[in-house]
C-alpha cells in the first residue's frame, strides 16, 4: 500500500511528521508492505511550512490512482487575538487558501475511489469541509475549530479520533501519532501497530469514536466524547 501525506502551503511540521514516522516505521516493520511519500496537489516541489522558514519537499503529485491512503494535515500560524481578527499568517486563512487549491478536488477523488481511505490531522478537516467534502460525514478536528466544522455541516466529535469508514479524522497536532497507529492497526494488523507502539514509546490516548454500539443515554447531538 501507499501513504501519500499532503502538503500545502502553511502546513503544520508535526501534523505531517507524526503520521510520517509512524506509518513508515509500520511499513518497514510489515516487511515493506506499506509505503510512505510526501505530496502536494501541485506536483514535486518544495513546500513552506507555517512555521518559521521550515519547509519540506514534496516528491510527487497527490494521485489517489496510486494511493490507498492520503493524509492531509492543519496548517500553522499567528492565532487570532479576538472573534473578528483573521490574520493573513493565520491557521483560519491558511486552511481556507489551501480549501481553495485543486487539493479539495483530489481528495474528492480519493473519497469516491473504492479501496481508499483519506485520514486528517487536527485542521485537515478544515480544509475538506469548507470545500464542501464532509457534509453529513462525522469527523474531528482540533478543540478549536469544532464549532466551525458543524458549521459546514459535518457531524463534529470531540474525539481523538474518529472512524468514519474511508474517512479517519484526528484531533489536536499530537493526535497525529495516535492516527498513525491506529492505521496501522486498521491497515496492517494490530500486531504491526503494537510493535511500533514499543518503536516510538508512545501508547495510545482515547477510544476512537465509530458510530456502533449502544448510544449513550441522555447524549444529544454529535458532539460527544473527550479529545
Amino acid at each position: 500500500m501507499l501513504a501519500q501525506i499532503v502538503l500545502f502551503d502553511g502546513f503544520d511540521p508535526l501534523d505531517v511528521i507524526a503520521p510520517y514516522e509512524v506509518l513508515g516505521a509500520g511499513g518497514v516493520i510489515a516487511g515493506g508492505a506499506l509505503e510512505v511519500e510526501l505530496v502536494s496537489a501541485e506536483g514535486p516541489r518544495e513546500v513552506p511550512s507555517g512555521i518559521g522558514p521550515l519547509s519540506l519537499r514534496a516528491t510527487a503529485a497527490l494521485d489517489p490512482a496510486r494511493a490507498g491512503l492520503v493524509v492531509v494535515p492543519g496548517a500553522a500560524g499567528r492565532l487570532p487575538d479576538g472573534p473578528d481578527d483573521v490574520p493573513e499568517d493565520g491557521v483560519q486563512a491558511r486552511l481556507a487558501a489551501a480549501a481553495r487549491t485543486g487539493l479539495p478536488a483530489l481528495v474528492g477523488e480519493a473519497l469516491d475511489r473504492p479501496g481508499v481511505t483519506v485520514a486528517t490531522v487536527c485542521g485537515g478537516s478544515l480544509v475538506l469541509a469548507l470545500a464542501g467534502l464532509l457534509v453529513g460525514r462525522t469527523a474531528t478536528t482540533n478543540h478549536l475549530g469544532l464549532d466551525a466544522l458543524a458549521a459546514t455541516g459535518a457531524q463534529a466529535v470531540a474525539a481523538r479520533v474518529v472512524d468514519d469508514g474511508d474517512l479517519v479524522t484526528a484531533a489536536g497536532v499530537t493526535s497525529g501519532i495516535d492516527l498513525g497507529l491506529y492505521l496501522l492497526e486498521r491497515e496492517l494488523g494490530p500486531r504491526i501497530a503494537h510493535e511500533a507502539e514499543r518503536l516510538f514509546a508512545h501508547e495510545r490516548r482515547g477510544t476512537v469514536w465509530r458510530d456502533v454500539g449502544v448510544a449513550p443515554v441522555g447524549r444529544s447531538g454529535a458532539v460527544a466524547g473527550a479529545a
